[in-house]
């Protein structure tokens, strides 16, 4: 029948049209919807004569037309062929004169009589009765809260007309749309939109112009009466009532002590945005973070999410921005407004002012006699950082270690740990860092960290105090000198000293300093006498330990 119209010569003429002709020439795969009698529609044309003739265009006018169809506003002919259509459908519509301007036409532009061709396309199609039309295109697992009225949002979005085209992007400007729902600051079907998002949540949201911008569009990318269809990605949102949203990931079972203000805390973390975007990690420089809390050291949210941790806890805490970097955000990973996420594994803390904390496993029945300062002690040992990290071990090596408590030669902690022990005890110390290694750390220890030993003492020897290498446990000989030259030459060399040192301990007349190297003990005491290093000790030079202090205390009066 078209061909026919449009002279095809095999058909000949057939004669005056009935009805208007459709020629559905572009109909788009996906249609969601049909124009229907008294939809709202807006569509582009050309219209013209059967000799191709130009009596009207509304790209010529730069503007779309829009209105009613199927209720007697558009003459009837294309009343009838827009009805049916879809969003980006194009139709060649044939009208005859009754069903167009008739025997009367239009005065200069459509004479009477006259068949109308039309090249139509549909922009959009809507319904006073349409409602906001909702799409989730996808949306994380894990939701614990939805957008409400009130709550500040932060989005990225596409917008497009219903046919497609893009009128702005917030890709575009390479930041998110930022601002509050509920409260005007949006259209409103944007407003009702975004409610009940979850962060990282992706919708369709299909607006109809009386919840968008109208009769009157907005500047020259949306056009009067237009359907606006937005992408919506949610990053994330917040309230302005809100405060840090805690998470216990994981609590061990024994939380003996609790984190509070003023304690300092090592701790890993992972930080991200509420769309996963990792903007921070500790262990990507395999070292924890080390701070006070509660002392404005830290985002307000931290110093908060902090509190109350335990030992080796594990927990996610929820950052709003008024408690972390507010609207201005930090550098170029931390947008402003932007709500953040820190997965929090607490290493150790302790406070400055904490003793060493002893743990007594075993202690021996009768037990009498006990170690003190100066003593001199072996004992086995087993070092660890508080999350069970092995540092040290005695038992890595053929003997226990020895040491001679009082004499800083151990850190302080584990000299205070090894005080008041009995042979075969065993003990758990925590050593807080300013009785261990204090902020700088050593070899193989992290500054600031907490440390445990878990001790057993083997044995023990009294000590000698302060400064002595040899003490008497009665009164020296009167004739000292005398004694100790053996063969009676008037000089004392450096085995006769020895000899005599050795008979008196024998003998339980005096001690020696507990050394696990005797020898070197006696040596040191024989160089301390030989003042002027002539390898014998003569009368002149042998003074008891107590006389030289006392000569001492003299000389400084």
């Amino acid at each position: 029948l078209l061909l026919g119209i449009l002279g095809a010569p095999a058909l000949g003429d057939p004669g005056p049209l009935e009805d208007v002709v459709i020629d559905r020439y572009y109909i788009p795969k996906i249609c969601l919807r049909e124009a229907q009698m008294g939809d709202f529609i807006r569509y582009h044309y050309n219209g013209t004569f059967k000799d191709g003739k130009k009596f009207d265009s509304s790209y010529d006018r730069g503007a779309t037309v829009a209105g009613v169809v199927g209720v007697g506003r558009l003459i009837t002919g294309m009343d009838r062929g827009l009805q049916g259509m879809c969003v980006n459908e194009r139709r060649h519509l044939i009208v005859p004169p009754h069903l167009g301007y008739g025997s009367i036409g239009v005065a200069g532009l459509i004479p009477p009589d006259a068949t109308l061709y039309f090249d139509v396309v549909m922009l959009d199609i809507w319904n006073k009765n349409d409602k906001l039309q909702i799409t989730t295109l996808s949306k994380p697992e894990r939701c614990n809260r939805t957008v409400e009225n009130s709550d500040f949002v932060r989005y990225h979005y596409n917008g497009t007309l219903l046919d497609g085209t893009p009128f702005d992007s917030s890709y575009s400007k390479g930041s998110t749309y930022d601002t509050y729902v509920g409260t005007g600051w949006l259209i409103k079907g944007m407003d009702q939109g975004l409610l009940g998002m979850c962060a990282g949540e992706k919708r369709s949201i299909i607006i109809p112009p009386f919840l968008a911008y109208g009769e009157k569009g907005y500047g020259t990318v949306i056009p009067p009466q237009a359907s606006l269809v937005f992408s919506v990605l949610l990053v994330d949102f917040h309230n302005p009532k809100d405060g840090v949203f805690l998470e216990h990931l994981e609590v061990p079972e024994s939380c003996k002590r609790r984190a509070v203000t003023g304690d300092f805390v090592r701790y890993h973390y992972n930080g991200t945005l509420m769309d996963g975007t990792l903007f921070d990690s500790s262990y990507s420089r395999n070292q924890t973070y080390n701070t006070y809390i509660g002392k404005g050291y830290i985002i307000p949210g931290m110093d908060q999410g902090l509190q109350g941790v335990c030992m080796g806890e594990q927990r996610r805490v929820v950052i709003p921005p008024h408690l972390a970097y507010g609207e201005n955000g930090a550098g170029d990973k931390i947008p402003g407004s932007a709500v953040l996420i820190f997965d929090v594994h607490v290493i150790d803390f302790h406070n400055p002012a904490d003793p060493v904390e002893i743990e007594t496993m075993f202690r021996p029945e009768g037990c009498n006699v006990t170690t003190r300062n100066r003593d001199f002690v072996r004992y086995h040992y087993n070092c660890s950082l508080l999350d069970g990290t092995r540092l040290f071990s005695s038992h890595d090596y053929e003997k226990p270690q020895e040491v001679t408590l009082g004499a800083n030669k151990v850190i302080e902690g584990l000299n205070s740990g090894l005080l008041d022990m009995c042979a075969g005890e065993r003990r758990v110390l925590i050593v807080p860092p300013h009785l261990g290694h204090g902020e700088s750390g050593a070899r193989g220890v992290p500054g600031s960290a907490v440390l445990r030993f878990e001790v057993e003492l083997i044995s023990m020897e009294e000590g000698v105090p302060e400064g002595y290498l040899f003490i008497w446990h009665g009164e020296p000989p009167a004739n000292l000198y005398e004694q100790m030259d053996l063969n009676k030459d008037g000089g004392i060399p450096a085995d006769e000293f020895s000899t005599f040192i050795k008979t008196q301990v024998a003998e339980g007349k005096g001690r020696l300093m507990p050394s696990s190297d005797p020898e070197k003990v006696i040596a040191d005491m024989f160089r301390n006498q030989d003042r002027n290093q002539d390898g014998k000790i003569t009368p002149e030079e042998l003074k008891l330990k107590s006389d030289e202090d006392q000569e001492k205390i003299h000389e400084e009066l």
